[in-house]
């Protein structure tokens, strides 16, 4: 099933107070924006990610937005919500099955809501992430006097996602121009005749209007360098991986073809980087290895391109709630020499994994001429990576 992600980030943030939109600023060390891309991106149900930004940023977008493990397009944002949608909508592929709808200012969805939230809009054409609310709702009128009291069993505080079968869709955004108020696509939907699911929503899933809620936020992330035990947000995995050399194969190594007279053995390219890697965010997560999921005696992995499967690790691991904070691969060979090849494998392991080139170290070791690295028989490789439980 195709699944596009629409990330609404072209507003201005009035209410926040500051010169500089909202979504830009950091929290927890990051972009608010980063954080709402990052979760869709490593999201095993999105398929590719549509951006609408303010005008005046669509010549100089973030970093973080390109060279990314999925497709990201950007476009112009609208002066309200609905239009910002409706211009991304119209660079939805028409593969899409799906349309995710998302506020940039939202960074801390969870993988698990991603994956409900679309569940649910296969199955009923569209639907919200929404809370019941605890308290005792009050309706007042314009001198505050109170006018009604509502059922609180019937009334739900709308988040995002909001998922939407791409017809569904399609006909509410087609009805949009005689509903101005409409503040979210769900009231579209709902004024167009369709029926639109509640699926529980999340507490931590607030919504950065305000600076309170900033730091609210920021309480919710924690210091970014804090680690927790067992169910909590950070853990390290090792990863580890050699080949023999033989003539009459290429040397690959991080994605990059490497000029030498001999390549590495393998079921696959065999580029032990990608695997040593793979191999670790999987363990991190207590997803296995890579020989768990992509096995040699399984002839669908022959010759297979190794940064394609460390990006399903990393979309496995994304399954399971969990995002790349950083990677440090050494790669023990005697030869050939690596430094001029370092930024590149750096590059396409970022790429593979949706993370920024600043979060992958690679560095290149000899053997000091010891054992069968040292003679040039092999290449072994070494990686660490520390990952996080998205929130």
């Amino acid at each position: 099933m195709h699944v596009s992600a629409i990330i609404a980030a072209g507003g201005r943030g009035a209410r926040f107070g500051r010169d500089r939109a909202k979504q830009f600023l950091r929290l927890g060390g990051r972009p608010i924006l980063q954080r709402a891309v990052d979760a869709f991106v490593l999201s095993d149900r999105i398929t590719d990610v549509v951006v609408a930004l303010p005008s005046d940023l669509l010549g100089s977008a973030p970093d973080y937005l390109r060279g990314r493990s999925k497709p990201i397009a950007i476009v112009e944002g609208g002066a309200r919500r609905q239009d910002s949608v409706a211009n991304a909508f119209a660079l939805v592929s028409g593969r899409a099955d799906v349309v995710v709808i998302h506020d940039a200012a939202r960074p801390l969805v969870s993988a698990d809501l991603i994956r409900r939230t679309v569940a649910a809009a296969v199955e009923c054409g569209a639907a919200i992430a929404a809370l019941p609310v605890t308290d005792t709702v009050k309706r007042g009128d314009a001198d505050r006097i109170i006018v009604d009291t509502l059922p609180r069993g019937e009334i739900f505080l709308a988040q995002t996602p909001q998922a939407f079968r791409v017809g569904v869709l399609r006909d509410a955004l087609a009805r949009a121009a005689g509903f101005a108020d409409a503040t979210d696509e769900a009231a579209l939907a709902e004024r167009a005749g369709h029926r639109v699911r509640l699926v529980e929503g999340d507490p931590r899933n607030i919504k950065i209007t305000t600076p309170d809620d900033l730091a609210t936020a920021e309480r919710l992330v924690g210091p970014p360098a804090r680690s927790r035990v067992e169910g909590t947000t950070l853990r390290i995995g090792n990863g580890y991986d050699l080949h023999r050399l033989a003539a009459g194969r290429r040397l690959i190594l991080g994605g990059v073809v490497i000029p030498f007279e001999k390549g590495l053995e393998g079921h696959s390219d065999a580029d032990a980087v990608c695997h040593a890697v793979t191999d670790a965010i999987l363990g991190g997560a207590g997803a296995g290895d890579i020989g768990r999921h992509f096995p040699d005696t399984d002839a669908a992995w022959k010759d297979a391109d190794s940064l394609a499967l460390l990006t399903r690790g990393a979309q496995i691991i994304g399954a399971a709630g969990f995002s790349v904070v950083n990677v440090d691969v050494v790669v023990v060979a005697q030869r050939p020499r690596l430094v001029p090849y370092i930024d590149a494998m750096r590059a396409n392991l970022a790429r593979a994994m949706g993370v920024a080139t600043d979060r992958v170290s690679v560095k290149g070791k000899t053997n000091e001429g010891v054992g069968a690295i040292g003679a040039g028989e092999s290449i072994a490789v070494h990686a660490v990576a520390l990952i996080a439980r998205s929130i």
